[in-house]
């Protein structure tokens, strides 16, 4: 074989990194060894994988080629040696979650996968839609949970789970007796809701369609606890998925606002690279969220 599997680990940290000096830091090895070994890689095969401006390095065409077969011999290089050191363990798993699903569904998740696999290693970035997508597309992720719609040529969506987003607001707020808000009444509130690029906001966005210009969004917050808390102070009313507010409305800190001519209904999504070798920890990641209830 003309080539190892630590030339290609350094190619594909120079492709993350888009800088040798940087890609040698994140594999422990000195700057001028991992410029050796791209450079050999490269000469071995009489190719350029990169376009050099300075010290920034951008995949080519070719490169941009390459990439998702080197990141998948590797993961089939890593799972073999995985499985020769501990023949039970299904290995490091990279997921990204949203907020929603990452700090409601994704810790059971990881419980009872670490239950089976004690020997395993999980990593949960969580972060909004457009976030992850991007881990995921750029192979920082192997397996991502999103709320939000999205479509990617690299990327494959999977539909997991229905979902529904509720609007609500603290329980001596004015619209808190109403039986139903009208759009009047929508149009009237005081809105907190979550950052542009969430799958919350896409979500509001498309039920909301055609209040929107005429809505008054009070504050743009990042985290679903922070919004429950400023809904709860009096600040104004929001909405987000009724996963997160189970534990509310049984408390009485907050209060399910029916809105029944908007539908606030949509689906959690699994999201892979469509080049991405799905290890048997991928698998049974899968498996176990569909367990989920």
């Amino acid at each position: 074989m003309r080539y190892s599997l630590r030339q290609l680990e350094v190619f594909l940290a120079c492709a993350h990194h888009e800088n040798v000096s940087r890609a040698a830091e994140s594999l422990n090895m000195s700057q001028s060894a991992a410029s050796t070994a791209l450079k050999e890689f490269e000469q071995q095969f009489d190719l350029r994988l990169f376009e050099r401006t300075g010290k920034r390095l951008r995949l080519n065409e070719l490169g941009r080629q390459l990439w998702p077969r080197a990141e998948e011999l590797l993961e089939r290089a890593r799972e073999l040696e995985a499985t020769l050191m501990v023949h039970s363990d299904l290995g490091r798993l990279k997921i990204g979650a949203t907020l929603t699903i990452g700090n409601y569904l994704a810790a059971g998740i990881m419980a009872r996968y670490m239950e089976e696999q004690p020997e395993a290693r999980v990593e949960l970035e969580v972060a909004n839609t457009a976030a992850i997508a991007q881990g995921v597309v750029n192979f920082e992720l192997d397996l991502g949970l999103i709320e939000g719609e999205l479509n990617h040529p690299d990327l494959e969506m999977i539909p997991w789970r229905e979902d529904e987003q509720v609007v609500f607001c603290a329980p001596d707020h004015p619209l808190a007796q109403r039986a139903q808000l009208s759009d009047e009444d929508l149009r009237g509130a005081t809105w907190i809701l979550r950052e542009t690029g969430s799958g919350t906001r896409q979500t509001f966005e498309r039920a909301l369609a055609g209040l929107l210009p005429e809505l008054n969004i009070r504050l743009e917050l990042q985290h679903t606890e922070a919004i429950k808390r400023a809904v709860e102070a009096g600040l104004g009313i929001s909405c987000l998925s009724r996963v997160s507010l189970t534990d509310a409305f049984r408390r009485g800190a907050l209060v399910e606002l029916p809105v029944p001519q908007r539908d606030f209904s949509r689906e959690f999504y699994f999201v892979l690279h469509r080049q991405k070798y799905r290890s048997a920890g991928i698998e049974r990641w899968l498996e176990l969220c569909q367990q989920v209830q």
